[in-house]
């Protein structure tokens, strides 16, 4: 090959590297762009769903007396569901509340386990008052079945006389009907439910 060849060749052969090198930059660059994109949106999604859970929560507080607590896993939810001394009946009054918490675990939680503590107050026996208190929690499990809570694992304990509310209230005392409640712990919630409950847009 003569020494022009050689230099055409030569010449040829970077501009088909630079092609290609340039290739392979705007191809780099496009994936990037798109992985920014898609994070982007993703963060997006879900700074807006955690903004409709705080809201939906903010009204299970205002409405109806709610207590939320984030745990390290999931949230505590005290809601008004309170019994009458020596019954397990779910009273009429606690139905809205329910009925509430049933929506807000149905949208934001359908897979999550949840747990409904029961309690009792101090009055009788401790092993009287743990089957009172876990026919209370199994009463309320129903209870959101029939509202349509039906794909949620649930389960139920009854804790008896601990955890007080008004320690040693009973029967007819002031605060003895806060320790006659349930209480209901979803787990698995991430990182969205402790954003919705404390505030914050990151962790």
């Amino acid at each position: 090959m003569s020494k022009r060849g050689t230099l055409g060749f030569g010449l040829c052969l970077a501009a088909a590297l630079a092609a290609t090198g340039c290739a392979t930059k705007n191809y780099v660059r496009q994936e990037v762009a798109v992985e920014r994109d898609a994070r982007v949106e993703a963060d997006n999604a879900l700074a807006a769903r955690i903004e409709a859970l705080r809201a939906d929560l903010d009204t299970l507080r205002s409405q109806y007396g709610a207590r939320i607590v984030a745990l390290e896993d999931g949230l505590l939810f005290a809601l008004p569901v309170t019994f009458a001394y020596d019954d397990a009946s779910v009273r009429p009054q606690a139905q809205p509340a329910l009925r509430r918490f049933a929506a807000v675990a149905h949208k934001y939680y359908p897979s999550s386990t949840i747990t409904i503590e029961g309690f009792a107050d101090p009055a009788g026996s401790r092993a009287y008052n743990q089957q009172l208190s876990l026919r209370r929690a199994e009463n309320v499990r129903r209870e959101l079945a029939a509202l349509g809570l039906r794909e949620n694992p649930v389960r139920t304990v009854g804790y008896g006389e601990a955890r007080q509310v008004y320690p040693g209230a009973m029967g007819g005392d002031p605060g003895a009907q806060a320790n006659r409640r349930v209480v209901f712990v979803i787990e698995n919630t991430g990182r969205e439910g402790a954003l919705a409950v404390n505030g914050g847009s990151s962790m």
